[in-house]
């Protein structure tokens, strides 16, 4: 437990300055704020929708996952993936690394572990700054009644499943950026792979849960089911596609250390 701590104590200080690490505050604070601008601008136009407290509720959670779940998650993923593993590949340090006095699989998991914080922190406060800027904007606009419904128990469920179903995905680019040193392999692999993922996933492909790419997609088309619930606690969170999403991520985590090992003694 004592090289994990210190092998992700030090890359926390080798990530802070970079751009990955940032995007995971910064992305959820644009685009939430962006939306909210909207929902204040356009407030008469939504009000006069008369929705009721849960419908509008939806609808302006819609809005963000709508934008953050299908492309952004996935080549926010690519991209930090990247980022993580880069900085070893820039300076050439697989082999210092792997020679400090520490449990090389700490090593390795601090690195996949980190990534997967900064996909958690990037989540949670997707989910937190959504349900802050729906009350700035009741505050703002009294006309609406974002006060009378709880979404707490809903987003929660929706950004959970979005981080179950990223860990493929995670894990597919981290191999990539383990086994290449240049942003463009990995990018244009994970590229493909996401605008593959996105249209077998809306287009309903029955085979599309295999396909890690498609995971955030099919996430989202089941969330459409949400209206038709009369108890948000049937809302389940453990669907086909998350269940292929962990087993992914289980097999190709076991991959990686192997092939990372193998990078560390050349």
């Amino acid at each position: 437990m004592r090289s994990l701590y210190i092998s992700l104590l030090s890359e926390f200080y080798k990530s802070r300055k970079t751009l990955a690490f940032w995007a995971s505050i910064l992305l959820p604070l644009i685009i939430c704020g962006l939306i909210s601008s909207g929902f204040y601008g356009g407030s008469e136009k939504i009000i006069n929708q008369h929705y009721p407290s849960m419908l509008l509720w939806l609808h302006y959670i819609g809005a963000a996952l709508g934008v953050m779940g299908v492309l952004i998650l996935p080549f926010y993923v690519i991209f930090m993936a990247f980022s993580v593993n880069n900085i070893e590949h820039k300076n050439d340090t697989w082999k210092t690394l792997f020679a400090q006095p520490l449990h090389k699989f700490s090593i390795y998991a601090a690195k996949y572990l980190f990534a997967l914080m900064l996909i958690f922190v990037c989540l949670l406060l997707f989910g937190t700054l959504t349900f802050a800027f729906g009350h700035l904007l009741q505050f703002l606009i009294p006309k609406y009644n974002f006060n009378q419904f709880d979404p707490s128990l809903l987003l929660a469920k929706f950004y959970l499943k979005l981080f179950l179903s990223s860990l493929g995905i995670l894990s597919i680019q981290f191999i990539l950026s383990l086994i290449w040193g240049d942003f463009l392999k990995p990018m244009g692999i994970g590229f493909i792979g996401t605008i593959m993922g996105i249209i077998t996933g809306n287009v309903g492909w029955k085979y599309a849960y295999l396909i890690p790419y498609s995971h955030p997609s099919l996430v989202l088309n089941s969330s459409k089911a949400v209206k038709k619930l009369t108890n948000l606690s049937d809302f389940p969170i453990f669907t086909q596609e998350i269940y292929t999403s962990l087993v992914y991520a289980a097999v190709l985590f076991i991959l990686g250390y192997f092939i990372v090992i193998k990078k560390s003694i050349k």
